[in-house]
């Protein structure tokens, strides 16, 4: 087996600060800000974790849970709502004894926070509260026949000017649909007006707040944006959308649509260690990542790698529909007398689920961070392609019949090819989306910045960097999305009063990863990403339903 060397095998990033061209300035008042903190719910797509900030953004007390992922048939994706909400409960109970027994006091926390994982569908009985199905995650592709019907339908071609997103099995639109037209329960829930719909966050709001008693329903901006119901333009839901659905509104209970930072709109905490501490702020994990990045000035964009992977990049205050397979999406709405800030988005359905495809299904490695070791191993891909469209490929190319393939393979193929090739379909998807950005934006970035599980690899944002040709740039604390939602709370609590006071947050020992292969290189080793997306298509018949034969 042929070894890379040491640097191939860890590529060693340059602190930002060898590089910067200005001197870094602190402005914050660390000693002041030290003594506030808030609390961050972040619920993912495979765990839930609770993490104490304080008001600097440095993590104090956390606890993480995983839990239960479904997957009653081929394609089918679903979480069970109570097993969220416990996880939640679990955790803010766990890290909160962790903050007492640091010596801290509760009524030091100063609010709570909250960003969850979008498009994922949850209905409920309004009258009872009770679940009536387990909620369907956002790379749930069961919709597929669905959605080929509604494309077909008239007006279709008009509803990504209203909502910035395209048909697909992606929004949660379509996840209602299906559950209205497959599962009698909800059926007659809606007939009889007590249905109601949310994403992670109203579910979540609407429980910690009491339930049915205290009967909070809200959602903010960016969890509405990818619902497909929301005008982006109006921030308001769209009766030509509805319609469109076929949904009745006198039928179909809607949360509200709030900013995501509001001192009063999320209510408060009526149980468990924090009973009584306000909830003040709410964000998608992607637009929360963007926060917790500091994007707050347009031309900015932060790539998350979690279990999909996320480009988000800052258009301003004004909505830019992509003609080039992007998502047009709320990038954050910070309430008072502020505008909403609209974001391109790209999105990738699988990133640290192909490591985990790896490691569970095919047993490549016991833990998932060994991945860059199996990678480091050999010192390419051998040849190896790897299109991981395992829920069909999103953003830019939207092709829902593919299925996930790996070409190139040949006697000489080891694990470590593979596993090289599965780091590397992420890096060469990111790619094509920044080339449909600039398409879009009419600019090219000057650099990425990265967070998510997998931007701990050295050797993966190398990979990133190389692929791209600009730097790709690394915080030393990577929990961006749960600051995305401090820093909403904080902000609606007067922690924080404006957003060059946060300029500061979190750009302590951020690293940079510069490209280190030729142009040529990276547009050969892209050409062929391309011949291999091509050839991954059709796998999915007209007559399939779930894609299995």
């Amino acid at each position: 087996m042929e070894k890379s060397s040491a640097q191939d095998a860890d590529p060693q990033p340059i602190p930002k600060e060898q590089i910067s061209d200005t001197p870094q300035a602190t402005t914050l008042d660390e000693k002041k800000l030290k003594q506030f903190f808030i609390g961050s719910i972040d619920q993912g797509t495979t765990s839930t974790r609770f993490i104490i900030f304080d008001g600097v953004g440095q993590p104090v007390a956390q606890h993480q849970i995983e839990f239960t992922q479904m997957y009653p048939q081929s394609g089918w994706h679903e979480h069970d709502p109570r097993e969220i909400l416990t996880s939640v409960e679990q955790c803010i109970e766990k890290a909160t004894q962790s903050f007492t027994d640091q010596g801290h006091q509760i009524s030091d926390i100063k609010a709570v926070g909250i960003t969850n994982q979008r498009e994922t569908t949850v209905v409920w009985d309004t009258n009872t509260g009770e679940p009536l199905h387990n909620a369907i995650a956002w790379p749930d592709t069961r919709t597929k026949g669905l959605v080929r019907e509604l494309k077909s339908k008239d007006g279709a071609d008009a509803l990504h000017d209203i909502c910035g997103l395209p048909l697909s099995t992606y929004p949660s639109s379509v996840k209602l649909i299906w559950l209205l037209k497959n599962v009698d329960g909800v059926r007659k829930a809606y007939d009889e007006g007590r249905l109601t719909f949310g994403t992670v966050d109203t579910w979540l709001l609407y429980n910690l707040n009491g339930g049915k008693e205290r009967d909070v329903l809200v959602t903010d901006a960016t969890n509405a944006s990818r619902t497909m119901f929301m005008n982006l333009h109006t921030v308001q839901y769209d009766d030509k959308l509805l319609e469109f659905f076929q949904l009745d509104r006198s039928k179909l209970r809607l949360p509200e649509i709030v900013p995501s930072s509001s001192p009063e709109s999320f209510g408060s905490l009526t149980y468990g260690p924090l009973k009584g501490i306000r909830i003040a702020g709410c964000l998608g994990d992607q637009s929360a990542a963007l926060v917790g990045q500091q994007g707050f000035s347009p031309g900015s964009a932060k790539n998350t790698y979690g279990t999909g992977c996320f480009l988000l990049y800052n258009v301003g205050e004004k909505p830019v529909i992509s003609t080039h397979g992007l998502l047009a999406t709320i990038a954050y709405h910070f309430g008072g007398n502020r505008k909403p800030v609209y974001a391109l988005e790209g999105s990738i359905a699988v990133a640290g689920s192909g490591v985990k495809f790896l490691m569970n299904n095919l047993g490549f490695i016991t833990h998932s961070h060994k991945i860059s070791d199996l990678a480091a191993s050999v010192k390419d891909n051998g040849g190896c392609v790897f299109v991981t469209a395992f829920s069909g490929l999103f953003a830019p190319y939207w092709i829902d019949d593919a299925k996930g393939t790996i070409f190139g393979i040949t006697q000489h193929t080891e694990r470590g090819h593979i596993a090289r090739a599965t780091l590397e379909a992420t890096c060469f998807q990111t790619k094509a989306i920044l080339d449909a950005m600039e398409l879009d934006s009419g600019h090219k970035l000057a650099e990425l910045a990265v967070d998510g599980g997998m931007s701990n690899s050295n050797l993966c944002m190398q990979t990133q960097a190389n692929i791209i040709g600009i730097p790709v740039d690394r915080p030393a604390m990577r929990e961006t999305t749960s600051l995305g939602a401090a820093i909403a709370a904080g902000f609606a609590v007067d922690i924080w009063k404006e957003f060059d006071e946060l300029k500061e947050i979190n750009q302590k020992d951020r690293m940079i990863f510069e490209p280190n292969i030729s142009k040529d290189e990276s547009t050969k080793m892209f050409k062929k990403w391309g011949r291999a997306v091509e050839m991954c298509r059709g796998w999915l018949d007209a007559d399939e339903t779930n894609g299995d034969f």
